[in-house]
């Protein structure tokens, strides 16, 4: 874990619980991902791969500069996401750079283009969540989805799980894809911004099963069609979640 301290993350603007965070993991070439990649970042990959992520989870209990935001406090988020890193004082940063972000409510979506220049966009949206975070032994048939309405019809990101949640192993694959603690954004004028969000490390559940059933080429466009297919799916699971904090950007 790198050390960080105060003067390198910034104050607290968002501060919430994010919970039930189903990842499906894909395989893809590098150079896919290069048009987005921030000024002042590079690829991140794990042995080798680079990945691309979808990631449905659930926004809990969520306050800005600390305050509760009626009928904003809870929601889900659909993201399309990769990895990078960044040299900083401290050694490499590691974050994620997000390609597109879906919420519910356009209030929440406009914020965060303002705030971060994040790629958000609002559409309807459910979930089904059947699932014991508490449950020690065997269970069958655990369920998780994420829905959104898009194209004139309900779009799904979904998985299956069976037993306990486990405890991450070091230097896996999991390990890789949930701790990244930090999100760079491209800016205008030739800028990139960073901005750091803190959690302790996730259990997760193995999926199963998994599906991402939605119109690729209309959300994300045309090159990501082939990537996205089912034959390029690396790895699915559900991570249980946690508080978490996200501090103020600073631009470099």
């Amino acid at each position: 874990m790198e050390k960080i301290t105060k003067a390198t993350t910034g104050r607290t603007f968002l501060t919430a619980e994010w919970r039930y965070l189903l990842m499906l993991n894909y395989v893809v070439e590098p150079s896919l991902l290069l048009p987005y990649l921030p000024r002042g970042t590079e690829l991140d990959d794990w042995q080798g791969t680079t990945y691309l992520s979808v990631v449905g989870f659930l926004f809990l209990n969520t306050r800005v500069l600390g305050i509760p935001i009626p009928l904003h406090r809870n929601f889900e988020e659909v993201n399309l996401r990769f990895y990078v890193r960044r040299r900083g004082a401290e050694g490499w940063r590691r974050g994620v750079v997000f390609i597109k972000e879906i919420v519910p409510r356009r209030a929440i979506a406009t914020v965060a283009r303002l705030i971060y220049e994040e790629p958000y966009a609002a559409m309807p949206m459910r979930h089904r969540i059947d699932i014991d975070v508490n449950s020690k032994t065997l269970q069958k048939n655990g369920r998780v989805e994420y829905g959104w309405f898009h194209a004139g019809r309900w779009n799904m990101l979904r998985a299956i799980t069976a037993g306990a949640p486990a405890s991450l192993r070091t230097d896996s694959e999991e390990e890789f894809i949930t701790e990244h603690y930090w999100g760079y954004t491209a800016r205008r004028g030739n800028q990139c911004a960073e901005y750091r969000v803190e959690h302790p490390p996730w259990r997760i559940w193995q999926a199963s099963e998994a599906t991402l059933d939605c119109d690729v080429a209309q959300l994300y466009g045309e090159g990501f069609v082939k990537p996205l297919s089912s034959g390029k799916l690396k790895s699915a699971f559900v991570a249980e979640g946690s508080s978490i904090c996200v501090r103020t950007g600073m631009r470099f």
